[in-house]
C-alpha cells in the first residue's frame, strides 16, 4: 500500500450514506441491545442496528436475527455528519427493497468481473479501466447492463461513447460469450378440425405463425396437443408477442370449421451468468 502523508490524510474525507437510502451490509458485532455493521458499498465504515429497528415487536435475543459475517439489506434511518454515526433498520426493509438492492449488486460485482476481463484481455492499464467505466456511466446505470445492450444489438449500439477500437474489439468478444437473461411464456393449444384435409389446415395455421417470428417455438405433443413457447429479454415483450399470435391462429383454425383452446403453463426465467 503506498504510504500517504499526514497533510494528504487530514483531507480525506469519508463518504457518507443518505438518509434514506438502502445499502448492503455486513454484521460485524452483535450486542444485547443491538448490533455493529461495516457498510459494503462505502469502504467499510461503521453503522450501528439497534435491537429495536431488527425486527417488528419485542425481542428477547438479538442473535436470533443477526449473525456476525452475515450480511443484511438495510435502510438508512439517520446520519450524523460531524460524529460520524450511522443509525440504521432492517425491519423497515419491504421484500421488495431488498429484492432490488441485491439485484443491484449482483450486477456491480458482474459488472467489476467484465472489466477485469476487459483489463487483462486487452492488456490495459488501471486509468484506461477507469476512463472506460466512466464512459459507460454516461449512459447506462451499470457495467453490465452496458454489456446486455452490446450482447444483444451489438458494439455499434454505444457508438456514441468513442470507445477506442483496441477496446471496442475486446469488450465485442466478450459480449458475445455472455448468457443473455431472458423469459420463456409458453402454453397448450388444443385444436381440432374434422375435415378431410383437417391435419393440412392446422399444420398450415402453425407454420404461418412460426414463420413470422423466430422467437415462437411449436411442439407437437400429440393430438389434439401443441405447446405454443416464446422466448423474449422479458415477460413484457414475449406478452406482446403472445397475444397476436394466438389471436391470428385461433381465427385461422376457426375459419376452416376447427376448434381452438388455449391453457397457459408456468412462465420460465434464464439464470444471468
Amino acid at each position: 500500500m503506498k504510504r500517504r502523508n499526514l497533510e494528504e490524510m487530514s483531507t480525506e474525507v469519508q463518504e457518507m450514506p443518505e438518509q434514506g437510502e438502502i445499502v448492503l451490509a455486513t454484521i460485524t458485532k452483535v450486542m444485547d441491545h443491538g448490533a455493529y455493521v461495516t457498510l459494503d458499498e462505502y469502504n467499510g465504515i461503521q453503522g450501528f442496528l439497534h435491537i429495536s429497528e431488527i425486527a417488528p415487536g419485542w425481542i428477547r435475543s438479538v442473535s436470533r436475527f443477526v449473525k456476525d459475517g452475515e450480511k443484511k439489506v438495510l435502510l438508512v434511518k439517520k446520519v450524523n455528519q460531524d460524529r460520524g454515526d450511522i443509525d440504521l433498520s432492517l425491519k423497515q426493509v419491504s421484500k421488495d427493497q431488498k429484492k432490488q438492492k441485491l439485484k443491484e449488486v449482483k450486477k456491480f460485482e458482474k459488472g467489476k468481473t467484465l472489466l477485469q476481463n476487459v483489463k487483462e484481455k486487452g492488456k490495459l492499464s488501471d486509468e484506461d479501466i477507469e476512463k472506460l467505466e466512466d464512459m459507460i456511466y454516461s449512459k447506462f446505470d451499470s457495467v453490465y447492463d452496458a454489456f446486455i445492450e452490446i450482447g444483444r444489438n451489438g458494439i455499434e449500439s454505444i457508438k456514441e461513447l468513442k470507445i477506442p477500437k483496441k477496446t471496442a474489439t475486446v469488450i465485442e468478444e466478450i459480449c458475445s460469450k455472455i448468457k443473455l437473461p431472458s423469459v420463456e411464456i409458453r402454453g397448450i393449444m388444443e385444436i381440432t378440425n374434422n375435415k378431410s384435409d383437417g391435419v393440412e389446415i392446422i399444420k398450415k395455421a402453425l407454420l404461418d405463425a412460426t414463420k413470422k417470428d423466430p422467437t415462437i417455438d411449436i411442439t407437437y405433443l400429440g393430438a389434439p396437443k401443441y405447446r405454443l413457447s416464446i422466448t423474449s429479454e422479458d415477460f413484457k415483450a414475449a406478452e406482446k408477442t403472445l397475444k397476436p399470435i394466438l389471436i391470428e391462429i385461433q381465427e385461422n383454425i376457426e375459419k376452416k370449421k376447427g376448434s381452438f383452446k388455449f391453457t397457459r403453463e408456468e412462465s420460465k426465467k434464464t439464470r444471468e451468468n
